[in-house]
């Protein structure tokens, strides 16, 4: 079998879990187990490995399996807008962002946004984004969900 046959064969499964929380429950149960993956393998190395993270941070994780029923994994930084909740402080974004006269559901400083970037920044697919492109994309984030960025 070619390199590029193996490959082809290999499946890709995508998740959020929350750090260091993962179960064999759904999500991850179903998900794994359809593909003939033990999940609680997964489970026992994904929280080995988030340890290190707050404990229910959602974590993006793209699981690789391969036809062999072995997998590797990789994870990613918190969602953006997660992000951008947690240093604003509030629980959700605002149904009412863009419209005038709304007051916004939080605020951020400008130094909070490039924090963010920053965190954002060392995900693989955005290495070679810069810093002030990931900061841009991180403020179109915040005016969609009524969050205001202030100096």
């Amino acid at each position: 079998m070619s390199k590029q046959a193996a490959q082809a064969a290999a499946q890709m499964v995508r998740l959020i879990v929350p750090a260091g929380k993962a179960t064999a429950a759904p999500p991850i149960g179903p998900a794994l187990g359809a593909r003939g993956v033990k999940s609680i393998d997964f489970v026992k190395e994904f929280n080995a490995r988030t340890a290190s993270l707050t404990p229910g941070t959602p974590t993006p994780v793209t699981i690789t399996i391969q036809p062999d029923r072995t997998f590797t994994f990789v994870t990613k930084s918190p969602p953006t807008m997660w992000l951008v909740k947690q240093a604003a402080g509030i629980e959700s974004a605002s149904g009412e962002a863009g419209r005038p006269n709304v007051a916004p559901a939080g605020t951020l400083s400008v130094k909070h946004v490039y924090e963010i970037a920053r965190i954002k920044q060392r995900d693989d697919h955005l290495k070679h984004v810069s810093l002030e492109a990931i900061a841009k994309s991180v403020v179109g984030q915040c005016k969609s969900a009524g969050v205001a960025v202030v100096p």
